[in-house]
């Protein structure tokens, strides 16, 4: 099937931040038809290459007639989120990818499946030569980073196409091919949250900030870590604001290490997922806009041959939210003390991956339970 794409009305344009979320979470897709323009115009990328695109850069809109675009999507789907820390007042820094999220639909698109991959993972980036890079086997958080670099521009890094080498390299890893995806920084998430009024999260763990006082306020950095009044999230249900949020869903340095943290930005997701459910926002176009427009150029969205936000959002928008799975996948260090080369995931954590392409992932949950992550 042959997409067209058209240029739609620019609070279109807007509705990429949330609609990957929404997108993610499989939510109703009617508030794509109601944010879509239908002016004319086209711009399709090359299959096999992301268009990456801002948060305010034209993307399509469905044709008044005939079919609802996505239609012919039937699965399976794998959708990629990276969370990243730009510390944009840092000239020249490049994107780190802190957070790497995979949403699996399979066939049916019936069901889907979260798991993370450890930032330290040891995984094979391949060569990149829009980056100058040669490729070696290091950590999956360096493949944003390689890829970022522009040769001749030492301080001006591109996230579009860190994000284009970290998606090659999680597909090598995975076996999974990546139809979508986005980069969020954590000032996108922040803003996120803010415009939903919070989310609702259950804290299964003591955890303290390194990062944050209890009014919010950045620790002060000192050598080895920061100094000041930390802030606390005891563990029990809690409703945390943006920078909240955020922050619980950053710490690493508690019970669990980094394996915590990964199930705590699963749990985020699925808070924002319920949130965006819970007010109704398929209902409420003008609610939409104002979450969307609070991300501004927050977000990168990329997509294989073309495919528009919208028809990802047509093809999930049945998915029961109930059947939106948590997975944690176990891993362990890989060298020790001063020869720390970062994570590897157990047999495990690998042999789910595979039965995730065989189309055996229920069946291989029964058998392990304790991959479920509890929310």
């Amino acid at each position: 099937m042959v997409l067209r794409s058209r240029a739609p009305r620019r609070r279109w344009l807007l509705g990429l931040a949330v609609l990957t979320v929404v997108v993610l979470a499989a939510t109703a897709a009617v508030v794509v038809t109601r944010l879509v323009g239908s002016d004319g115009g086209s711009g399709t990328p090359a299959a096999g290459s992301p268009s990456a695109t801002p948060a305010g850069t034209p993307s399509g809109s469905p044709s008044p007639t005939g079919p609802p675009p996505g239609a012919d999507i039937t699965g399976p789907l794998n959708l990629l989120l990276v969370g990243v820390d730009t510390r944009v007042s840092v000239p020249g820094w490049e994107p780190h990818a802190d957070a790497v999220l995979v949403l699996h639909v399979p066939k049916g698109l019936g069901r889907a499946y979260l798991f993370s991959l450890p930032r330290d993972l040891v995984v094979d980036i391949p060569a990149f030569p829009k980056a100058g890079y040669r490729g070696g086997r290091t950590k999956l958080t360096h493949a944003m980073s390689y890829g970022s670099r522009v040769p001749g521009k030492p301080k001006q890094p591109s996230t579009a196409q860190g994000y284009e080498l970290l998606r090659s390299t999680v597909s090598g890893y995975t076996g999974l091919r990546i139809d979508a995806g986005a980069v969020v920084t954590f000032g996108g998430f922040d803003k996120l949250v803010d415009t939903l009024g919070g989310v609702d999260i259950y804290v299964d763990q003591r955890v303290a900030s390194r990062h944050r006082r209890p009014d919010g306020r950045h620790r002060d950095p000192a050598p080895g870590g920061y100094t000041g009044p930390q802030m606390v999230y005891e563990k029990g249900q809690r409703h945390l604001t943006g920078w909240q949020a955020i922050d619980y869903a950053r710490q690493r340095y508690l019970t669990g290490g980094d394996y915590a943290r990964q199930r705590h930005q699963q749990q985020l997701v699925r808070a924002l997922v319920r949130k965006i459910l819970d007010q109704d926002l398929a209902r409420q176009p003008e609610r939409v806009e104002q979450v969307v427009a609070a991300l501004g150029d927050t977000l990168v969205y990329s997509a294989l041959g073309g495919r528009r936000i919208i028809d990802f959002a047509y093809a999930l928008g049945e998915l029961p939210a109930e059947r939106f799975v948590l997975v944690g996948l176990p891993g362990g260090a890989v060298g020790r003390g001063s020869g720390y080369r970062g994570e590897q995931l157990t047999k495990v954590g690998r042999d789910f991956l595979t039965a995730l392409r065989a189309g055996r992932a229920d069946a291989y949950l029964a058998d392990h339970p304790q991959l479920r992550v509890k929310t």
